[in-house]
């Protein structure tokens, strides 16, 4: 199957890339591509991302991705909502015909659930409650991925971990956790690389590589969990802020959300979960009728439109007026506060002139701005905003009555804070064995 990925550095105008599309409202969009046949996923006129295979591209080489005996590659079940596996099980007649006198496929699948997403499994061997056949014909036609740590490292501090993770397919992503004095965190990538390219970004300046699949995402925050249930502690909050842009991945994005808040499996607070985006417009306005109490975070940076084309590209796209229409739509259906993120950036956009269009555009939304020092990146050489300038920009919120906090910087010496992530590429002991 071939894959619907755009390149790593495309033109604007290539139509296949993920900002080039076209909704009801006037956006544009790609040519209408075939839909993955196992998601069957409704796609509304207004948002027709990129489908994705079940799985990543492979890499047949890799033991977590080798093939099935009939020669195709195998599912990821961390890619399958618990009535697809179901019906994935009832597909296999040898196991559930009434001569093997085995109970019902919806009964193994939710055994398979619990495996997964509660006792957080890292083998079918683990998986004592099913048939031996089962774990044998799940071993050799399905797999979920536990991804390889290839590095880590530890905050002085001991509040923030970052882990450099494998995939299957041999590609490398970032995931932070951050832990408080009454919670952990999962900061957690939605892509390998990034296509909005904001310069003071360290993911945004390695450009997109490819899509992570709902599977990949779910394994992130899985990875998380069996390390903190060592010390009889659980994940208890999801942000999507690492790696990628959520909202052009949208539906393994959302598929992956749906999975983990399912009360029968992760069971995880949709409250706790927070979506940030640098503002794709028809994404925030399609995420308006999900249904779903997450969390909506917008990266903005700047409240005109001259500077945000600088800092946040995208923008060009959907210029600051459609932002926030799409933003007064989702609080109108959420009826939910959104944060403005606002990364302080020295003499740039720290400015009285972007604190009055600041308080300007929020006048009337129910609004929260986050304050950030910039943390500093490879390929940016402007410095963070000083204590004064924060103070000042601060104070013209507070005469405007919006909300505001300064953020704490965290994971800044691991390079693990907010817009530092990027793989340093580990060569791994295959690499270096398929070399010599």
């Amino acid at each position: 199957m071939a894959e619907l990925l755009p390149p790593a550095n495309v033109a604007w105008a290539d139509r296949n890339h993920p900002f080039n599309y076209t909704s009801h409202r006037g956006h544009r969009k790609p040519p209408n591509s075939t839909p993955n046949p196992m998601h069957q996923l409704a796609l509304p006129d207004a948002l027709c991302y990129n489908r994705l295979p079940i799985m990543a591209k492979a890499d047949r080489n890799h033991p977590a991705d080798r093939n099935h005996p009939n020669g195709a590659p195998k599912v990821d079940l961390y890619n399958l909502s618990l009535a697809e596996i179901e019906a994935l099980i009832a597909s296999w007649d040898d196991l559930c015909s009434p001569a093997a006198q085995h109970r019902a496929p919806g009964f193994y699948a939710r055994e398979i659930w619990d495996s997964l997403y509660r006792r957080t499994a890292t083998a079918f061997e683990e998986m004592a409650t099913l048939p031996q056949e089962l774990r044998e014909r799940l071993a050799a036609e399905t797999s979920f991925l536990v991804p390889s740590v290839l590095a880590r490292q530890e905050a002085p501090d001991g509040e923030t971990r970052k882990d450099l993770l494998q995939l299957a397919d041999g590609e490398q992503i970032e995931v932070v956790l951050l832990r408080y004095l009454k919670r952990r965190s999962g900061c957690i990538s939605t892509q390998i690389g990034c296509a909005c390219g904001c310069p003071f970004c360290a993911t945004g300046q390695m450009g997109f590589v490819r899509q992570l699949t709902s599977g990949e995402i779910v394994a992130q925050v899985l990875h998380l969990q069996r390390e903190l249930a060592t010390r009889g502690r659980k994940l208890s909050n999801v942000v999507l802020m690492g790696m990628g842009e959520p909202l052009l991945n949208y539906e393994q994005v959302l598929a992956a959300m749906r999975r983990l808040t399912d009360q029968r499996g992760f069971g995880l607070a949709q409250r706790r979960i927070t979506l940030s985006t640098v503002g794709i417009a028809p994404g925030i306005e399609r995420l308006s009728d999900e249904s779903l109490n997450i969390g909506l975070a917008i990266s903005l940076h700047a409240a005109t439109d001259a500077l945000r084309n600088q800092l946040v590209p995208i923008n060009q796209r959907y210029p600051l007026d459609d932002l926030f229409a799409a933003v007064a739509h989702y609080t109108t259906q959420t009826q939910r506060r959104v944060m403005f993120e606002w990364i302080m950036i020295d003499g740039v956009n720290d400015t009285p002139q972007q604190a009055e269009a600041l308080t300007a555009r929020l006048a009337g939304l129910p609004a929260h701005v986050n304050l950030m020092r910039l943390n500093p990146t490879p390929d940016y050489d402007q410095r963070p905003s000083t204590a004064a300038a924060m103070e000042a920009f601060a104070a013209a919120l507070d005469r405007a009555h919006i909300p505001h906090t300064m953020r704490q910087r965290r994971g800044g010496a691991i390079a693990a804070g907010c817009g530092q992530l990027r793989p340093q590429r580990v060569e791994t002991i295959r690499e270096r064995r398929d070399n010599i």
